[in-house]
């Protein structure tokens, strides 16, 4: 192994809905963390890995930092807050304002504590014009003792390159974490139950895609057909979105199902067919018993 290497994890947060799983996934260049315009899109922390002759990033891309309303919600903040303590570089996602709100001062006050560097990333500069961005980044650098501040756009991969070269700069040296060709350590079921959340979190009104969960029934290979099988309920919870999450005739569902069947063949790299059912399960975001039932499991927010 190269002496000269590097390795850490680095952690990315956040509010909800700053862009953080979309540069993550740019950032290791596929896609493992799902996104949508929905804030909580995130509820787990996800491990990815980077690697090239540099050495090793691994990233923890968590559930937004929000107030939350329910057990589900206290979980994932629980988890944001506490990857903070973990890492040896946080990436702190902002988005592009002179307004600093009452979240981010509220992130910003832990950060103050910590000892780790911190890069602030303000993401969406596509969205402004490029003559604002220093009053951005001057509104900011009254906030924190930032490492470095870096505009990028993670949709239109503006800039993601210089966000790993300044990770790299703060890494420690040592032994990588995980082998080369690592990109996850996330169990493919929990992937393809998240790819289907996705789907149906992009599809669904506004409402219904909160109370969602997607548990994975069986995945199996039909002998070596090349053929994954694989059967996932989708969770909801009240029998009007269930109407709702199935459609007219199915066509919901169908929609649905189709969408998450491409994304699992791209991944899995074989043909998969994929069967969907609805259940209503009431408040479960409220019940520690089906929260872990359904993957969030509380041991995440010991790590």
């Amino acid at each position: 192994m190269n002496e000269n290497c590097k390795s850490g994890f680095v952690t990315l947060i956040g509010r909800p809905n700053v862009g953080k799983s979309t540069l993550m996934n740019h950032l290791i260049g596929q896609k493992i963390a799902i996104t949508s315009n929905k804030p909580q899109t995130t509820r787990n922390r996800i491990q990815t890995v980077y690697t090239d002759e540099r050495g090793q990033i691994v990233f923890l891309d968590t559930p937004g930092i929000h107030k939350a309303k329910n057990k589900l919600g206290e979980y994932m903040v629980n988890i944001a807050e506490k990857s903070i303590k973990d890492v040896d570089v946080i990436l702190w996602l902002v988005e592009p304002t002179t307004y600093i709100g009452a979240g981010e001062q509220h992130i910003a006050e832990q950060l103050r504590h910590c000892k780790k560097p911190v890069i602030l990333v303000i993401n969406k500069i596509d969205t402004v014009k490029k003559d604002e961005i220093p009053k951005f980044i001057d509104a900011y650098k009254e906030v924190c003792d930032f490492a470095e501040i870096i505009p990028v756009s993670a949709l239109r991969s503006n800039n993601t390159d210089t966000v790993t070269d300044c990770i790299f700069k703060y890494l420690p040296y040592g032994p990588m974490f995980y082998d080369e060709d690592t990109i996850t350590d996330q169990p493919m079921k929990q992937i393809v139950a998240e790819m289907i959340r996705e789907k149906a979190l992009r599809s669904l009104d506004e409402e219904i895609p909160h109370g969602i969960a997607v548990c994975i029934d069986r995945m199996k290979e039909r002998g070596n057909t090349g053929i994954m099988d694989i059967d996932a309920t989708i969770i909801c919870e009240r029998d009007s979105h269930k109407g709702i999450i199935i459609g007219k005739g199915g066509s919901m569902l169908k929609k649905i199902g189709t969408q998450a069947r491409a994304d699992a063949e791209n991944m899995l790299e074989m043909k998969v067919n994929l069967k969907l059912w609805v259940k209503v399960k009431k408040e479960w975001r409220d019940s520690d018993f089906l929260i872990k039932n359904f993957g969030y499991d509380k041991k995440q927010e010991e790590i």
